[in-house]
């Protein structure tokens, strides 16, 4: 099924287990994205000064799904307009609600929010399920950064061309 707008930046969508929305991650959200991002991200996981600025600056997209008051995924969309690009900046879901679509309903969300004709994310080269579901959402690789990650793996660069960008 597709989403269905609510209201600005609010999205609703059934998956055949469970009923959930997205909706806009706020300030008040920063204890359970902490706890995200520490369960998603063990080796990554942001700082508290970026979890706040994530969660704080204006004209970043930031949308969470919660599922029995807790946060089960979230992600953050940096749309750069002067460049006509937008970066995915993190997308995590808890392992216990992975592989049911809340990465795809919240890459796509994402997607519609910044409007962008291009959208990229960096990943990790080991994680292999991620890059999948980023060809299967249709987008490429462009690039390395090498030595990206603190213990020193590559990250990919990732990039999917927006055909209908409104």
């Amino acid at each position: 099924m597709s989403a269905a707008v609510r209201s600005p930046a609010v999205f609703f969508k059934m998956n055949e287990l469970f009923p959930y929305t997205i909706e806009n991650a706020t300030l008040a959200d920063l204890n359970h994205m902490r706890e995200l991002e520490k369960v998603c991200f063990s080796k990554d996981a942001w700082p508290l000064i970026e979890l706040i600025a994530a969660l704080s600056f204006p004209g970043m997209v930031r949308l969470k799904i919660d599922i029995d008051g807790r946060m089960a995924a979230f992600i953050g969309g940096d749309p750069h307009r002067s460049q006509n690009l937008g970066w995915i900046t993190t997308v995590g879901v808890r392992p216990e609600y992975r592989n049911l679509g809340l990465a795809t309903a919240l890459i796509e969300a994402c997607e519609r929010e910044m409007k962008m004709p291009r959208v990229r994310l960096s990943v990790r080269r080991s994680n292999m399920a991620a890059q999948r579901l980023y060809v299967d959402l249709g987008y490429r690789h462009i690039d390395v950064w090498d030595g990206y990650y603190e213990d020193g793996e590559d990250a990919l660069i990732m990039e999917k061309v927006i055909t209908s960008v409104s």
